[in-house]
């Protein structure tokens, strides 16, 4: 590769400039590079081995045929439209081959960014902000970004400023399930913040990014009122959140002018057992039996689905039971849990790409993620009168 590389020093890609002269004097420094690092050993590469000079900006241009400026251009992901791509590999080729890797302290000083996103999530037992994670990591790693998880202390309540001056350290912040409120002390008034599943009323942040929640609760109403379902329990989450006031709302709403539809809500913790003893006392409250147990989350409806077991009865022939979020959990328990999927990773690359956009002055992609619903065992008709 290197020589096919050093051959088309001779035929430049017209659109850019062509290589610039090496001086006699030593080694220069191009965009990014350390400062004091050595001239390549004669024959192209720098020599390998212990004490072998780094390879600068200008070694990856003269392999790769073109000027330092087009390296900077390409390895900083600024390109398209300006080199073409049989350029660009050029120089990756090149930079590759040469084992180059640009001096990021370097680059941050001289932009005047940390090339740092801190991404707060209520906690991390959840599955759920895991996979968000994975998702903003991917796009920002792409973008020659890190993200810093952090789990607020307080859960959704505020969270404290992890660093000694978070608006030193960073270059925005993101925020899944939770009020822009709850981030004042990590980003006072200068951090630019992207909020992921939260209230797109909020006018602290700069950007939304949201999934379109009340759309899947009516999908599961709408699954339920199909199989002849008219009796219904809501267990809802006791977590004060946007997220799941919608559910509640677009439950109501979904339910409330349907023709003999009850339903009745029930605050249930986000865990297990709480959730058990909550769907246990909606199950044997007096009056008629639900035929259908509406839960606000995967974790609830696991904790409605032992409660039922526990009652002697059986899901789906005596209770129907959904959940919402589709983690791993909803296919572990038996029978596997109907429930709304919602593309947690999608939202976390909205969300730091979101973030790149509102740093580099553009205006961010605008509209909720759509979700789906995921019929399972955990549903059926309802017992006969």
């Amino acid at each position: 590769m290197i020589v096919e590389a050093e051959a088309c020093v001779h035929h430049p890609d017209p659109a850019v400039p062509g290589p610039a002269p090496r001086r006699a004097d030593g080694p220069g420094t191009g965009p990014g590079d350390a400062p004091g690092t050595g001239a390549p050993a004669a024959g192209g590469a720098p020599a390998a081995g212990a004490g072998a000079a780094r390879p600068t900006s200008r070694d990856v241009a003269r392999v790769a045929g073109v000027s330092q400026a087009t390296v900077s251009l390409v390895l900083g992901d600024k390109w398209r439209g300006r080199v073409s791509e049989r350029t660009a590999r050029l120089v990756r080729d090149a930079a590759g081959e040469l084992g180059y890797r640009p001096n990021l302290a370097a680059r941050n000083l001289r932009l005047g960014r940390t090339r740092t996103a801190l991404l707060v999530v209520p906690a991390l037992t959840n599955e759920f902000f895991a996979r968000v994670y994975t998702g903003a990591a991917a796009v920002a790693a792409r973008h020659g970004f890190g993200v810093v998880l952090y789990p607020s202390p307080e859960g959704v309540g505020p969270a404290r400023d992890p660093f000694a001056s978070a608006r030193a350290a960073l270059d925005g912040v993101i925020a899944s399930s939770m009020a822009a409120d709850a981030l004042r002390a990590i980003r006072g008034t200068d951090l630019p913040l992207v909020m992921l599943d939260s209230d797109p009323a909020d006018s602290a942040a700069a950007a939304h990014v949201n999934l379109d929640i009340a759309d899947g609760m009516r999908q599961v109403t709408d699954h339920l009122l199909a199989l002849g379902h008219r009796r219904f329990v809501h267990l809802s989450s006791a977590v004060p959140s946007w997220t799941f006031d919608v559910r509640g709302r677009a439950l109501a709403a979904c339910l409330g002018g349907v023709p003999g539809v009850g339903v009745r809500t029930v605050p249930a913790p986000l865990e297990v057992n709480g959730a058990r003893e909550a769907a246990e006392r909606a199950l044997t409250a007096p009056g008629p039996r639900p035929t259908a147990l509406v839960c606000d989350d995967d974790i609830v409806a696991a904790g409605a689905c032992k409660a039922v077991r526990r009652l002697g009865l059986r899901v789906p022939e005596d209770v129907s039971v959904t959940g919402f979020d589709d983690l791993a959990l909803a296919t572990a328990v038996e029978p596997e849990l109907t429930t709304v999927r919602l593309p947690a990773e999608r939202i976390g690359e909205r969300g730091m790409t979101a973030l790149l956009d509102v740093l580099e002055g553009r205006p961010p992609e605008r509209g909720d993620l759509p979700v789906t619903l995921m019929p399972r065992g955990s549903s059926g008709p309802p017992p006969a009168p």
